[in-house]
């Protein structure tokens, strides 16, 4: 028996999912176009019981999306952060401790935790892949969060 749930442009969740979006506070004229995006998209689909937090930097975002995925409060989180590339190693501990910490958070809590975390090599990348349009990486995380959150809804835990 095959089950079609809707995907990203036609969701629409009954009742609507409480969410959180976690920003970081690092490179905030790239993470505000991010949370715009993000908080656009859920409002676009009647997702308006929506809490946003702020964290210090990306590499703080997995554990308080992992406390805020245990508190029982949220059906999904949202993490948007950016990382530009420098001239030291910095980037690549930062990327890799945030994507790990965010997928792990994930799989311990088995709420839907989304990347919304830009890691680019240049500025330019980065506001690109934040100004208001389709295109905004904010809006792309908040799409995989809520289609998560749909998916889970639609299939028991064993």
């Amino acid at each position: 028996m095959s089950k079609h749930i809707p995907v990203a442009p036609d969701l629409r969740l009954s009742p609507a999912p409480k969410m959180a979006i976690v920003v970081s506070r690092f490179n905030t004229n790239i993470t505000g176009g991010l949370k715009n995006g993000s908080l656009e998209w859920l409002e676009e689909r009647g997702i308006t019981d929506v809490d946003v937090y702020e964290a210090p930097g990306a590499f703080e975002l997995p554990l308080l999306a992992q406390r805020l995925a245990k508190s029982g409060k949220y059906e999904g989180v949202i993490c948007l952060g950016c990382v530009i590339k420098g001239d030291t190693a910095h980037f690549e501990f930062i990327s890799l401790g945030a994507t790990i910490g965010i997928m792990q958070a994930q799989l311990t809590t088995e709420v839907p935790i989304a990347f919304g975390i830009l890691t680019t090599y240049t500025e330019q990348q980065a506001v690109d892949r934040s100004r208001k349009d389709a295109e905004n990486k904010g809006r792309e995380a908040a799409a995989a969060c809520v289609e998560s959150v749909a998916f889970l809804r639609n299939v028991p835990r064993a």
